[in-house]
């Protein structure tokens, strides 16, 4: 919540800012008066926000984790390091209460850490030590070492001079000190607002990971290796999806009966998320690359089909009639009126079908499979390696990205006439 907080924080403030800026160094009074609103082609990225945007969410990565990427003003809280002390009274059998104190060495996670050396103290309840890591937590038996034990009605009444009872807490400057239902003091160390690395590795360590991984491999293979089965699966499915849905589509757009024949298969296949099929296609063609390349085409059949036939429905109907009264076939009607107009369609479709089996195609990795990035993240995951899952769910977001970029750029090369017609 507080991440997401600053996280808006910021946006709004670089809204401002670059808004102030943009108005007065513009010139272009005209361009001010600009109408964008509800015109799509009207509204392209704000580069300059893109950046910012990104840098938003690395800064934040960095200051929550502790990296040391970034100045260490800027980082959250941290969790507590160093010894920590806390006093309690006890009361036994037949003597008066005594005081004693417990000192904590709390060690960051990793590190050898040596238990700190006290005074016993004179009192019948002596002073306690331990360790504890960062982020944990642990039992402390105070009454161990102490004269009276709870054989002689050893209890723990009070952590500096704030009553305490099993199931409750006292807040100390170190952290929290809490009691068992048997009497048993647990110290748990002051957090922070820092994300322990086992949940959230700071950014150098997930990037030494792929440096180590792209160079000594993972698996028994290199990490281009991974990426590039999960990048071929994805390319085969997709084009034999294509090759099916696209026609299939087309069929649909320009008869009623293939429509009548094949929208109740499409339609109900269509809300079907292709992860559900996963135990179907297994039993089918089993787990090896053919049932992943199966599941992928049936994960772009779909959205291809429906692209196709949106294309065709969305033809308006005066060009098919000018292309009529100037003495086209049916053929030049398909060749130069239908599938220019439907191309647009047919390549948002070819996007979105692109993303859904990016998506599929690590999920799918995640059941059965010895390459693939999905294969790296469900391995890395047994072993609570997390900066090698954080690793895994970057590239699959820059390579989707990628992917959808060079869409785009093959989308404006092959219909440049997109919202001019």
């Amino acid at each position: 919540m507080i991440v997401l907080l600053i996280y808006i924080a910021i946006f709004v403030a670089a809204y401002v800012l670059v808004k102030f800026v943009a108005r007065k160094a513009t010139t272009d009074y005209a361009s001010l008066k600009t109408v964008t609103f509800g015109d799509e082609s009207a509204v392209v990225p704000n580069r300059f926000a893109s950046v910012i945007s990104i840098l938003t969410i690395f800064l934040l990565w960095a200051a929550f984790t502790g990296s040391s990427l970034v100045p260490s003003f800027l980082h959250a809280p941290g969790p507590f390091i160093g010894d920590a002390t806390f006093t309690y009274t006890a009361e036994a059998d037949g003597v008066a209460p005594d005081d004693a104190t417990v000192t904590v060495r709390v060690f960051e996670v990793g590190n050898d850490a040596e238990d700190p050396v006290v005074d016993p103290g004179d009192g019948w309840a002596k002073n306690d030590v331990d360790t504890i890591g960062a982020w944990r937590s642990g039992l402390i038996r105070v009454d161990d070492n102490d004269e009276y034990g709870r054989d002689q009605g050893h209890v723990v009444t009070a952590i500096n001079g704030t009553p305490i009872e099993p199931g409750g807490s006292v807040e100390t400057d170190y952290g929290r000190v809490g009691m068992s239902p048997k009497g048993t003091l647990n110290f748990e160390p002051s957090k922070g607002w820092q994300m322990e690395p086992i949940w959230l590795p700071a950014p150098e360590a997930v990037l030494a990971r792929l440096s180590e991984i792209a160079s000594d491999g993972y698996r028994d293979s290199t990490l281009w290796e991974h990426l590039g089965y999960s990048l071929f699966r994805v390319i085969v499915g997709f084009f034999f999806g294509a090759l099916v849905g696209i026609p299939l589509g087309y069929a649909m757009g320009l008869s009623d009966w293939f429509r009548g024949w094949f929208d109740p298969i499409v339609e109900f296949m269509r809300p079907v998320p292709p992860l559900a099929l996963i135990p179907l296609v297994i039993i089918w063609a089993g787990i090896g690359e053919v049932g992943k390349i199966i599941l992928l085409f049936l994960a772009a059949l779909w959205i291809m089909a429906i692209a196709a036939r949106s294309g065709v429905s969305g033809v308006a109907i005066s060009k098919v009639h000018a292309a009529y009264s100037l003495g086209a076939s049916k053929w030049q009607i398909m060749r130069h009126v239908i599938v220019p107009n439907s191309l647009p369609e047919i390549f948002t479709g070819a996007r979105v079908a692109m993303g859904v089996c990016w998506g599929t195609v690590v999920a799918a990795e995640l059941v059965a499979a010895e390459k693939g990035a999905g294969m790296m993240i469900m391995v890395a995951s047994k072993f609570q390696l997390t900066d090698i899952v954080i690793m895994g769910i970057i590239l699959i977001g820059v390579i989707g990205f990628g992917i959808d970029i060079l869409m785009r750029y093959a989308e404006r090369l092959l219909v440049p006439w997109k919202g001019r017609v």
